[in-house]
């Protein structure tokens, strides 16, 4: 497996961590165990996340918050606890996955891995937010509900599929960037009112 190749599963798995850290982790050490996701030497690391254990928290976890997340409210408190949880797992999983005798490599990674994290993090909180706004609970549990199959589909082509990976920790970041510039011009407008025109 390539550097970008890592580089690009690392990036996918830390921004899908700040949408559905628990599902990721879940996911994965499932994967693992049912021999459908082939880990390397090197990221033998990646091992603990089958353990039963983890993956016992790991369900508890994803499951309290596919619930959580289709609670108007409810789910933007949810955001608001998860603000450093889902940052450090992101990190830690992109940690996971590099080589652990590199170590300029892992601090590379830690810090991005957060970094992208805390980003798609703060994306779907603020869209989150802007949902909630409206005055219906459908449009709540229809973007969660989106939220969960992307994240299954987009962590399973990660795997799948590590050359393409890095395209896809892109789309992501635009996607999450998207959201944050929507977000910011929504709630401006919400608590600000529409731009006067000038002259």
């Amino acid at each position: 497996m390539g550097i970008m190749e890592i580089i690009g599963i690392a990036g996918s798995v830390s921004l899908l961590s700040g949408w559905r850290l628990y599902l990721c982790v879940f996911a994965t050490g499932l994967a693992m165990r049912l021999n459908a996701l082939p880990v390397p030497e090197h990221l033998a690391s990646l091992g603990v996340l089958e353990n039963p254990w983890v993956m016992g928290i790991a369900a508890f976890g994803a499951l309290a918050e596919f619930f959580a997340d289709k609670v108007m409210w409810l789910d933007s408190a949810w955001d608001t606890v998860h603000t450093l949880v889902r940052p450090v797992g992101g990190a830690l999983l992109a940690l996971a996955i590099v080589d652990p005798s590199d170590p300029a490599m892992q601090v590379i990674a830690f810090l991005l891995g957060g970094g992208a994290s805390f980003l798609a993090h703060g994306g779907k909180a603020s869209a989150r937010a802007v949902v909630n706004t409206s005055p219906e609970p459908v449009s709540n549990a229809v973007v969660s509900s989106a939220e969960d199959i992307a994240t299954v589909g987009l962590l399973w082509a990660a795997y799948e599929y590590p050359v393409i990976a890095a395209g896809i920790a892109l789309l992501l970041l635009v996607l999450v960037v998207g959201l944050l510039m929507l977000a910011r011009k929504v709630i401006k407008r919400l608590f600000f009112g529409a731009p006067r025109p000038r002259g």
